[in-house]
């Protein structure tokens, strides 16, 4: 909600309110029930008092554990403290143990005093006074309280976890493993949801998929390796797990079998027939080492072995013996790096590559790989045959692709060089006049759009990461489903804002920004290779090889942080033979 202008004189008159709350639905709350409680506490204070809510910040989806500057209502709010006339005079939570996690608060609360906006909590009654150690001392115990809430329910949630399974072999949810599918399971334990109509579920071999689970292992204890087994099945036309259900992982094409489907199928102890709980485990790392307040980012990591939690009676029918598990694990562990000994990670050399994720195979159009190779950057496309065939069977593909970075750069510097060279700075110029943009407000719009894409692709891969960990494909395939549905709405948008015309601007304004990229790209022999990686990311570059006729076409979007307040984009190519 935006909210209104107002004059002065309405702000002393009257207490005018923004409304901050937040909920998780991490743990299935429902948001609507959540916001409800919360802006009802809030009003509950203010309304006696003569306060009137205005505008309302609500974060959904946003665990507690990131700042405030990482969620994006609570960033939108802090940013709009900024404004003289933005229209409230205070801030009032419902819930502070909501709001405030650890010791966000003494990060916070300075910029609400620095600015003069009062923040009001119903735990203290009104406003929190900056001089009252009481109140400095109750916000910080929430937080406080906050933090170890949710410590102890994660604690107390994967106890219960672990007894369930090991215990009472209890199937704990998500979608079942390629060769098994959901049965009934009885009424649910718990009387309250059984009255409700709750049921357990449990596995039963699917009998369109258990047989390929066991000639998988059958196949690899035979001596085929992942790939082999991928392009076996892949030419025999069996669908792979996400062919034969597509809603698993509807983001993946499921035409062509992969090692990686493969390999979890192999180490999935669950086709013993026990229940297996804890192989995966959600880490929390310091987004940024050097700024502890910058918050956490969750890492999905797998645990070892011994940490898994085992059912101690058989759960369900038998797909595979434990004996030829724990030999399929054997003969794994001996064709694996795991065992052998290898250079410590923090001895390990820094190997970067200038055109990392920025060259595309001109004959599948996929993104090629980084490689090191002679003790030298490479890029590559492996293709398997049986996937072309699959995928894409008109595609007359090598099995592997390869272009030496060295073979390119020359080309590929002298190109951007002679863009910035002073002797053609006027040409330069009249392209980026052409292309300019003078509308700040269509400016301000296109970051915002920015935003929400980004929001949209880290809300998609944390969905796709919950697929892989098991969580009920249907209800997050609807969560997919509707991220999707903004994220193109989202690039309607954009492309409508850029198809639009530009105001054009002048030389002089473009001079100095197109004169500080020349500088940077004139040291471009001498400079630093992580900084020149940056430049070539600044500049929008982008390569497509075609490997037959040895050419690369290199395109540059200069649409950087030099003219993103001014210009559109302004697209140059070029192409330049490498070396056969």
């Amino acid at each position: 909600m935006t909210p209104s202008r107002i004059t002065l004189d309405d702000l002393i008159d009257q207490l005018l309110f923004a409304f901050y709350g937040r909920v998780s639905t991490e743990d299935q709350q429902d948001p609507q029930a959540s916001y409800d409680w919360q802006i009802s506490r809030a009003r509950q204070l203010i309304v006696p008092k003569g306060g009137v809510i205005v505008a309302e910040f609500f974060d959904i989806g946003h665990s507690r554990a990131l700042p405030w500057q990482r969620r994006p209502k609570a960033s939108e709010l802090l940013a709009l403290l900024r404004d003289p006339n933005r229209g409230f005079n205070a801030v009032v939570i419902g819930e502070p143990q909501r709001a405030f996690y650890g010791n966000q608060f003494s990060l916070t609360f300075p910029v609400f005093e620095h600015f003069g906006v009062q923040l009001w909590v119903p735990e203290v009654g009104g406003p929190i006074d900056p001089g009252s150690e009481a109140h400095d001392l109750a916000m910080t115990l929430f937080g406080s309280q906050s933090k170890s809430e949710r410590m102890r329910i994660k604690t107390r949630v994967r106890a219960a976890m672990g007894a369930q399974t090991a215990i009472q072999g209890r199937y704990l949810g998500g979608r079942p493993p390629y060769g098994y599918q959901l049965a009934d399971g009885g009424p649910h334990p718990n009387p309250a949801k059984a009255r409700l109509g709750a049921r357990l579920h449990k596995l039963v071999p699917d009998q369109a998929t258990a047989s390929v689970v066991k000639r998988i292992f059958a196949l690899f204890l035979q001596g085929y390796g992942y790939m082999a087994i991928a392009e076996l099945l892949t030419g025999e036309g069996i669908p792979s797990p996400s062919g034969h259900d597509p809603d698993r992982n509807p983001h993946r094409d499921g035409r062509a079998w992969s090692k990686s489907a493969v390999r979890a199928i192999l180490t999935n102890p669950r086709y013993t027939g026990y229940q297996v709980w804890n192989r995966q485990r959600r880490d929390e790392i310091l987004l940024d080492i050097d700024d502890v307040a910058a918050g956490y980012t969750s890492r999905m990591r797998r645990n070892e072995s011994d940490g898994w939690v085992w059912s101690e009676q058989p759960a369900h029918e038998t797909l595979i013996s434990k004996e030829t598990f724990d030999a399929a694990q054997a003969q794994m562990r001996s064709r694996g790096w795991r065992d052998k000994p290898h250079r410590p990670r923090e001895l390990a050399t820094s190997r970067v590559y200038l055109l990392r994720r920025r060259l595309r195979c001109g004959l599948c159009q996929r993104r090629m790989e980084s490689h090191w190779i002679h003790k030298q950057p490479y890029y590559r496309c492996t293709f398997p045959a049986e996937y072309a065939t699959a995928k894409h069977p008109d595609l007359d593909h090598p099995r592997t692709v390869y272009l030496r970075e060295a073979e390119l750069l020359p080309h590929l510097d002298g190109w951007i060089t002679a863009l910035f060279d002073p002797a053609n700075l006027d040409h330069t110029l009249e392209a980026l006049v052409g292309a300019s943009e003078d509308d700040s407000t269509t400016v301000k719009e296109l970051r915002e759009i920015d935003r929400t894409l980004a929001d949209c692709h880290r809300k998609l891969a944390h969905y796709r990461a919950a697929l892989d960990v098991g969580s009920d494909p249907a209800t997050v395939t609807a969560w997919i489903n509707q991220t999707t549905a903004e994220q193109a709405a989202a690039q309607a948008k954009r492309a409508q804002l850029r198809a639009t015309k530009p105001v054009t601007v002048t030389k002089d304004q473009l001079r100095g920004i197109v004169t500080q990229a020349g500088d940077m790209v004139g040291a471009l022999d001498n400079a630093n290779p992580a900084d020149r990686a940056q430049l070539y990311e600044r500049l929008g570059i982008e390569g497509l090889y075609q490997p037959r006729e040895r050419l690369v076409v290199v395109s540059a979007d200069l649409v950087s942080e030099w003219c993103v307040s001014h210009l559109r984009h302004v697209h140059y190519a070029y192409a330049c033979r490498v070396r056969p």
